[in-house]
């Protein structure tokens, strides 16, 4: 009887839910795009995450507006904006931000697109850290709540190891890998950073942080050493960081909306959101044509890419071949702009990417754009021979090859666990967890792994019209920043978005005077759709018991490791603070 009353319950919960959910969808797609407006100031919000593929949207009114934007929403939103004569200024506000350099670089790209429309751009902060004062410097003016912190203080990398505590735990990782700078293992086998890691790392802070500080200098009006110095006097209470000019002015978020107000001459309540502006009617009087925006985010797996709810969270060949067989059947595309955000991942997974991208190159034109990260087995993907876009503070890259393989024979001695291998083959147990490589089957896995990596040299030589030996000494699995690796022409461009339009707008024959249009792929799903794609699986896809979906949860680069194989992966997830 218990189980019965439970039963009934759920099932009356699940229909209640079902019902909600069902009708605030139907009221969303009765709901009219708003109008646009005929003088309104934009609001642009920018929270946590600024993600390149579209995220599953929620049809209820509290949850749709906290769904974040894409990178190329705000794009489009931003440029839009500095072309509509009813948009006469921008807020940017934003708050929490986690992302990259790189997206931050595009973010800024657009505002002063906006300011050279000779329209206001003013940013409102709180709660800011590095990331978000650099946002804002793109603006006409700043604004800081009054009691607020400017946790300002410069830069840092930090990286965690964990040898003692594999060590104490009786757990061995050992690793191959081919390229001097190829450390990805170093996490599991070392207590601190070789030379290498620190030559490369160092070298990326020696070229970050002097940017950074002659980008506020130029928009603060000082000297860069100014800057340097106030780095060492942070972070700032909200009256010192006005007093020593790093902010204009101390105010509330409805009183620094009022100053925008004023200055655009429009009332305060004159405002759309930019997820408004976006929806609303598009521009008349212009010829619009589509560009694909393919989007590679994540870590490179075999099999499906979706988590729990359908939604994409990593990059997997199936997936990715299927949008671009879409792509290329459908006559309103006039090119691709191929979004790279990657660490790399399984070798033979990247292959097939590559391969499936040249495909599509020679049906469409393509262009590749580098998001905050394109290394390893990211930049293998991105060398299809087609112009490459990066920003200066892209890492990317990290051409090289790993393998790791976990001897746990030391735990299972600590559990009472003992084993006992029966083979038949020579290097049957070779990726055995309960004993460690022998000198055989070291250098059979030596051989794979230069295999591996000749491959990787000869695609991006391929790419990059030149040969396996010139790559070599840039390769090595050494990470590059865009400016680094534009100077020794690893990538072809330094830019965003704006960047790769206009080269594929000369590709795709598209005039300056037409408006282009951004088509996301994979497109944005909500979650009752997505919840319904789950219910049928496609040919390739995990089930929900499967366990490869815990690797969509992962932090970023930990689960190919998990899936095991030769790797091309970024030696190292970098959070520069």
């Amino acid at each position: 009887m218990k189980k019965f009353l439970l039963g009934i319950l759920a099932g009356i919960i699940i229909a209640g839910v079902s019902g909600v959910v069902i009708f605030f969808a139907a009221w969303k797609l009765a709901r009219k795009a708003p109008e646009p407006p005929k003088a309104a100031w934009m609001a642009l919000r920018l929270e946590g995450e600024l993600p390149e593929a579209a995220p599953a949207s929620i049809p209820l009114p509290a949850f749709e507006d906290r769904t974040p934007m894409t990178v190329a929403e705000v794009w489009s939103a931003l440029r839009r904006a500095a072309r509509d004569q009813h948009i006469k200024g921008v807020m940017v506000k934003p708050r929490g931000l986690v992302m990259g350099w790189a997206k931050l670089d595009e973010i800024r790209q657009g505002m002063e697109a906006v300011r050279r429309a000779g329209k206001p751009v003013y940013v409102w902060l709180a709660a800011p850290g590095t990331r978000e004062y650099y946002l804002a410097t793109a603006a006409d003016r700043v604004f800081l709540s009054p009691e607020d912190l400017l946790d300002m203080k410069g830069m840092r990398i930090e990286a965690a190891y964990f040898r003692g505590t594999l060590d104490k735990l009786g757990v061995e990782v050992e690793v191959e890998h081919v390229g001097r700078y190829k450390d990805a293992g170093d996490i599991f086998t070392r207590t601190s950073m070789s030379p290498e890691t620190k030559e490369a790392l160092n070298s990326i802070l020696d070229d970050l942080f002097p940017r950074l500080c002659e980008a506020i200098g130029k928009a603060r009006k000082m000297e860069p050493a100014k800057v340097r110095a106030l780095m060492d006097e942070g972070p700032f209470l909200a009256p010192q960081a006005r007093d020593k000019g790093l902010v204009d002015e101390l105010a509330y978020e409805r009183a620094a909306n009022k100053q925008l107000a004023d200055r655009a001459h429009v009332e305060e309540n004159q405002v759309i959101s930019a997820r408004d502006f976006l929806r609303s009617a598009g521009e008349p009087g212009r010829r619009t044509k589509n560009l694909a925006f393919l989007v590679a985010q994540g870590d490179i797996l075999r099999g499906a890419s979706a988590d729990l709810f359908g939604e994409d969270r990593s990059i997997s060949p199936r997936p990715m071949a299927a949008h671009m067989r879409r792509i290329a059947d459908d006559p309103s595309i006039r090119g691709v702009i191929v979004r790279v955000d990657s660490p790399g991942g399984d070798a033979i997974a990247s292959d097939e990417i590559l391969d499936e991208l040249k495909i599509l190159s020679k049906k469409k034109p393509v262009v590749i754009s580098m998001s905050d990260v394109a290394a390893s087995g990211g930049y293998y993907i991105s060398m299809t021979g087609d112009p490459v876009v990066a920003y200066p503070s892209t890492l990317t890259g990290s051409i090289g090859v790993i393998y790791g393989k976990v001897n746990l024979k030391g735990l299972y001695t600590k559990l009472g666990v003992s084993k006992e291998i029966l083979k038949r083959g020579r290097f049957a147990d070779i990726d055995s967890d309960y004993q460690k490589l022998s000198p055989e089957g070291r250098a059979k896995l030596r051989e794979s792994l230069e295999f591996v990596y000749n491959g990787f040299l000869k695609r991006v030589a391929d790419g990059r019209k030149k040969t396996p030996a010139q790559i070599d000494p840039l390769a090595q699995g050494r990470v590059w920043l865009g400016s680094q690796a534009k100077e020794r022409e690893l990538v072809d461009e330094l830019g965003g978005l704006d960047k790769a339009v206009e080269l594929l707008r000369g590709r795709a024959d598209i005039g300056k005077d037409e408006a282009v249009r951004l088509v996301l792929y994979p497109g944005r799903k909500s979650m009752w759709d997505q919840l319904f794609s789950r219910a049928e699986p496609q040919e390739g896809s995990a089930s929900p018991g499967d366990a490869s979906l815990l690797f969509r949860e992962l932090p970023s680069g930990v689960a190919p490791w998990l899936q095991g194989g030769i790797l091309r992966v970024m030696p190292y997830r970098l959070d520069i603070r």
